[in-house]
């Protein structure tokens, strides 16, 4: 736990236009997708977090060459079967669970065993999700305590093509057995919970033979084994999970608008613009457009004067799953008790987060109930916060870091907030971005 950062004055109105850093989780699946592509593929705009260079340097160590520069990043791409296995690779996926999980569905025939490591974090994480599944095609596990990392997979030379149901609506699971599926003769179909959409759309971006049936509960999926991906630039658009921050500072704020430049809209990743719209903030997408199967738009926000409670009707609940920290903050800020249930899935993150919600909003005052994974906030309108506050111990989960900041520039106080270099993970210019607004701040 290093680098405490104090913030001890709100944020008045302001006007702005920012900028956010592309999306982690395009960011990670461009790396992928590339390594496994026939030539150059070049981004821009790539993430350049901890996260994202885990991806780079596990597919360095699978043998494929990768180039960065100042505003681009180049992977020379192999094939589909490009992969160099060697014996003894170590993969650290460090904060990582997308990369954890999706690659494993890369490795599914690698002759050697190859062992994935992960941060304290990490290692807390349920990987049994998704060796479940990938055991059905053919490959060997070996897990801590049968769930954790470190774990050790070796593939197998007669992949089998699966049926599967994906319950918890992981998008992360998802994928990594539509990349398995990839790699394996015959239809793989997967019955998949709601979650975000990003592999399915590349896939039909990049031309690879997917079928996807967009039912009203799931998502009826079928991968064979892929022959060819052409090499493919990429410019990543803004993460919408980075700049729900800002939206959220900006609707809590007094008299203050925001314009965010070229925001990923993705249907799977807006559940915080349905929740926050219910609760009557004002949010209007301008500049829609498409772009590799991503719908992409500028954001503008303005402050809000009476926000409602709600009940969040659950089925916006994983597409939101990584902005419900935020969400109860203006849940605290709401006239009424707001309920939001079914959030079993926050703790399946680097924290258990539905306990640090609850621990943040008493730490500020507020009134909550959770019983199992449901909790009641208890809204004050007029909450204004003259205390210290402390937030740390938090296993370097950077949502609780910049959650905790928000809610001091919205809320007052004296915060004393550990752990400044979590953000290095997903969102390494947060407090830049900060700055940058409160230098507007009239």
């Amino acid at each position: 736990m290093t680098k405490l950062i104090v913030v001890k004055k709100k944020i008045n109105n302001f006007k702005a236009s920012i900028s956010i850093p592309g999306d982690k989780s395009l960011s990670i699946r461009w790396v992928l997708f590339s390594s496994l592509a026939n030539g150059v593929s070049s981004a821009q705009n790539l993430l350049m977090s901890e996260d994202v260079m885990s991806a780079i340097n596990a597919i360095r160590q699978l043998g494929i060459k990768t180039k960065i520069g100042k505003n681009y990043c180049k992977i020379y791409g192999k094939g589909i079967d490009g992969y160099k296995y060697k014996k003894n690779i170590k993969i650290n996926a460090q904060n990582s669970g997308t990369l954890g999980r999706l690659i494993l569905g890369l490795l599914v025939n690698s002759p050697y065993p190859i062992k994935i490591l992960g941060d304290k974090s990490l290692s807390k994480r349920d990987f049994k999700r998704i060796s479940d599944p990938l055991k059905k095609f053919g490959a060997k596990f070996k897990l801590k305590n049968s769930k954790f990392l470190p774990l050790e997979i070796q593939g197998s030379s007669k992949l089998k093509p699966i049926n599967y149901f994906e319950n918890k609506g992981s998008a992360q699971c998802k994928s990594s057995i539509i990349f398995a599926g990839m790699r394996t003769k015959g239809n793989t179909i997967i019955k998949a919970k709601k979650s975000r959409n990003h592999t399915e759309l590349l896939c039909k971006y990049l031309n690879i033979p997917i079928d996807v049936k967009v039912k009203k509960n799931i998502d009826e999926i079928k991968i064979n084994k892929v022959s060819e991906i052409k090499a493919f630039n990429y410019k990543i658009p803004s993460d919408i999970s980075s700049a729900a921050f800002f939206i959220v500072l900006t609707a809590l704020s007094k008299k203050s608008e925001l314009i965010i430049k070229n925001v990923n809209i993705n249907e799977t990743r807006i559940g915080i613009i349905k929740i926050l719209k219910k609760m009557n903030i004002k949010i209007i997408f301008t500049n829609k457009k498409k772009y590799c199967g991503e719908m992409i738009s500028d954001i503008k926000i303005k402050s809000c004067n009476k926000i409602k409670a709600i009940k969040c009707p659950s089925n916006l609940n994983s597409s939101a799953i990584d902005e419900f920290l935020l969400i109860f903050l203006v849940a605290a800020k709401a006239e009424g008790v707001s309920i939001f249930k079914n959030l079993s899935e926050l703790n399946q993150k680097e924290s258990p987060r539905l306990k640090w919600g609850e621990k943040i909003l008493n730490e500020m005052g507020i009134k909550t109930m959770v019983i199992g994974d449901t909790i009641k906030i208890f809204g004050n309108p007029k909450l204004k916060i003259n205390k210290k506050i402390i937030i740390k111990n938090f296993v370097k989960d950077h949502r609780v870091f910049m959650t905790s900041v928000i809610a001091a520039l919205i809320f007052g106080g004296k915060w004393s907030i550990y752990d400044k270099d979590s953000i290095n993970t997903s969102f390494p210019n947060f407090l830049k971005i900060v700055n940058k607004i409160k230098k507007n701040d009239e």
